[in-house]
């Protein structure tokens, strides 16, 4: 098994906006505070639409906490000065985690929202027991606490994401054959008994919309996120917070048929665009062409980034195989711009992150030759840290729950 070292990072991984909102007014303040940065209490009751001795009485007890503290004076707009509150990141601190059959990547979120450490390991593979994956995590997640240097009691909790279908808080529904012995596992229940912390369960495709840092040039108010790992999917973020749909499954868009007839996909349907053009077929063309792709028990986006290695360094079997997916999978991001008019669309997760630069243009070309997309301007973007994105909205959106308390 393979290592990453843990990564420290700067404040410049801080993510802007998650989900879903907090439900209580000492959670609503607390969010309202992080997305903010620095915020005075009368901008406070704007923002929230508390009453100001509300406010008061609320952050009061937040820096008698040692949650928020006082950050100075703010500029003067003719009266007084106001204080400016900031969240106290070194507070608290949550987990996120992100399965699937190639690699499980962890991330330490502190309570401002900025990324402390970033761990990757080698996934459990196609075929592990779930009992035996979840108590993994649960030891990696203490080791990591513990390798960061953290006090594991002020850990709130964990956030869990996996592909989907899966109904939120309960499990996986539905899978493609590498996680087929997840479906109907209790993954919430034994997490949270293994971990004895609360715990949020979430689509992959979905916590990467709220992971996924904004890259743009101008200001976004509606922004997708086109996930490919094992598989595809997406995200969509609305003025800062993630729309998930009934049960967390909002935007599928693997599994939107996009040719009548087409192949057979593993949720039943055929014509699937994951079907036609998502990692698994490329990596099953690539073999059929035969392209060394090293190791046979190679699977998922090992083999799939060793694909990406050959089309980048001039292999033109690989590369035509590549952008042949590409193609098919600017019908998809089409589809999402054009549904939702998106000003900001990102590619993100683990398979972008190593094929990205090939799949950027073709989709960039693809929206900015519509109608639709010349209107909008819809920008199209590489999200510079895809491999963690999942992971790290994960941990931001059980910040932003309400299910931990602080």
């Amino acid at each position: 098994m393979t290592d990453v070292p843990m990564q420290q990072v700067s404040d410049a991984s801080r993510s802007p906006g998650y989900d879903p909102a907090p439900t209580n007014s000492r959670a609503l303040i607390v969010d309202s505070i992080r997305s903010a940065g620095t915020v005075s209490r009368v901008e406070l009751t704007q923002i929230t639409g508390l009453t100001a001795p509300s406010v008061t009485t609320v952050v009061r007890r937040l820096i008698d906490d040692g949650l928020v503290d006082e950050a100075g004076r703010g500029s003067s707009t003719g009266g007084k000065p106001r204080t400016m509150l900031r969240i106290r990141a070194a507070a608290r601190y949550v987990v996120g985690v992100h399965l699937s059959a190639d690699s499980l990547t962890y991330v330490l979120v502190d309570y401002a929202g900025g990324v402390v450490a970033r761990w990757r390991r080698d996934g459990p593979g196609e075929q592990s027991d779930p009992e035996q994956v979840v108590a993994r995590i649960a030891t990696e997640t203490s080791e990591l606490i513990e390798r960061s240097g953290i006090d594991s009691s002020l850990v709130l909790g964990l956030g869990f994401v996996c592909p989907g279908p899966l109904i939120r808080n309960r499990g996986v529904t539905s899978a493609p054959p590498s996680m087929a012995h997840w479906v109907d596992f209790p993954i919430h229940q034994r997490l949270e008994e293994r971990l004895q912390l609360p715990a949020l369960l979430e689509n992959d495709a979905t916590a990467a919309a709220a992971g996924t840092r904004l890259t743009t040039s101008h200001d976004v108010s509606v922004m997708a996120a086109l996930f490919m790992s094992e598989g595809i999917g997406s995200g969509l973020r609305l003025n800062g917070h993630v729309y998930q749909g009934a049960h967390g499954n909002a935007g599928e868009v693997g599994h939107v048929c996009v040719q009548i007839g087409g192949p057979e996909c593993w949720c039943g349907s055929t014509g699937c665009l994951e079907a036609i053009a998502g990692p698994a077929t490329v990596v099953a063309k690539a073999r059929a062409a035969g392209l060394d792709l090293g190791s046979q028990r190679r699977t998922g986006v090992a083999a799939f980034a060793a694909i990406a290695r050959l089309a980048l360094t001039g292999d033109s079997r690989a590369e035509a195989i590549i952008r042949d997916s590409a193609s098919w999978l600017a019908l998809g991001a089409q589809t999402i711009t054009n549904m939702y008019d998106v000003q900001l669309l990102v590619l993100t997760g683990p398979a972008f992150a190593v094929a990205g630069t090939i799949y950027l243009p073709i989709i960039q070309e693809r929206i900015q030759s519509s109608a639709f997309g010349r209107a909008v301007n819809t920008e199209v973007v590489l999200d510079e840290r895809g491999h963690d994105a999942a992971a790290i909205g994960a941990a931001l959106m059980m910040l932003r729950s309400g299910t931990v308390s602080a």
